[in-house]
């Protein structure tokens, strides 16, 4: 009994013919060293490649007559596999990784995004820097930028912008696109020390100012009953040394 509809889970088809499943009746052969042969018939095509202990492998189904080439079929699909394989190398450069920051990151925090935007840019991908500000941080939008400024000049040594930092809506983008590797830094991985590292006590001035406005004020009083605990090691008057007290004459 027939199906009334064909069958969604066909066979996939070869990528290349080779020999006698080459369907056209003449074909435009190709020697072994890479030499126009002619137009020949298929029988007469595939006794030659057989007599050099070759085969007949179609190239260019589509071409009228379809092209064939004599090789050895293992070493023409290694060959091809090969190709293949630096074609998806290229092919990174065209991914993009998007890394967001924040105007009041944390130091730590940026570290990390830079460690993993340079892993991003080491495999020839592209990096998207975003900012993005949330509610009042509009005020001051100038502290984003020296946050995005910062995270760019540490990325310098292996990426380069392919514009200024532009303010679009409520975020700053920028795109970083990578360098060429004869001229791109090491990969941190290879060398042992992370970017984080080195440019960990660089914190923009803007940033240090709005952490100190933000950082809560120390109140010093001289009540007793407010004072903390003994033994607190964050109280300064505990570091004090206090001289030895003499004992009351004897009667």
């Amino acid at each position: 009994m027939s199906r009334p509809f064909p069958s969604r889970f066909n066979p996939p088809q070869p990528q290349y013919r080779i020999n006698g499943k080459i369907r056209a009746r003449e074909v435009r052969v190709i020697g072994p060293d890479a030499q126009q042969v002619g137009i020949m018939e298929l029988g007469a095509a595939i006794k030659l490649a057989l007599s050099q202990g070759l085969d007949l492998v179609e190239i260019a189904a589509t071409a009228i007559p379809p092209v064939c080439r004599i090789v050895d079929f293992g070493k023409f699909k290694y060959e091809m596999a090969k190709k293949e394989n630096e074609s998806k190398k290229h092919q990174h450069a065209n991914l993009v990784k998007e890394v967001q920051l924040t105007p009041r990151i944390d130091p730590h925090d940026l570290g990390i995004k830079l460690d993993h935007a340079v892993g991003f840019l080491c495999e020839d991908m592209k990096v998207k820097v975003a900012l993005r500000f949330r509610g009042r941080e509009m005020a001051h939008t100038e502290i984003g930028r020296a946050v995005v400024d910062k995270f760019l000049k540490d990325l310098a040594p292996w990426g380069n912008p392919d514009f200024p930092p532009k303010l679009i809506g409520k975020s700053i983008n920028v795109m970083v696109s990578p360098l060429p590797k004869q001229k791109r830094a090491k990969n941190p991985k290879e060398v042992g020390e992370l970017p984080s590292k080195l440019h960990a006590d660089d914190v923009p001035p803007q940033v240090e100012a709005v952490r100190a406005a933000a950082a809560p004020a120390r109140i010093i009083t001289t009540n007793a009953a407010e004072q903390p605990p003994a033994g607190f090691a964050n109280d300064a008057l505990s570091r004090i040394a206090l001289p030895p007290t003499e004992p009351p004459p004897s009667a």
